[in-house]
């Protein structure tokens, strides 16, 4: 499945893993903002939302990261890259 397939077929959770300045220079509409270095303390809350999660950064790098430790620890996640890539599919979803 392709990224814009789970966010389009999905009721899947938008994760942004930017500092929180970096989010509130805009962001997908909906996403929670865990930044990367908080991910560990928020595993439990990631546990009680929707799966898969959708990961995005400023690139793609941070979400990389995000997406390759929560895969070890058995999420259903995907790396979106950039957030603004996110944001389009999700504003196009059919």
């Amino acid at each position: 499945m392709t990224l814009e397939e789970v966010i389009n077929a999905c009721n899947c959770s938008i994760i942004d893993v930017r500092t929180r300045e970096e989010y509130r220079g805009g962001s997908v509409a909906d996403a929670k903002n865990i930044p990367l270095n908080e991910i560990p303390n928020n595993i439990e809350l990631l546990k009680e939302m929707n799966q898969p999660l959708v990961l995005c950064c400023a690139s793609g790098g941070r979400s990389e990261q995000a997406t390759n430790y929560l895969k070890s620890l058995g999420f259903d996640c995907y790396n979106g890259g950039s957030w603004l890539e996110v944001n389009y599919y999700k504003a196009n979803k059919h």
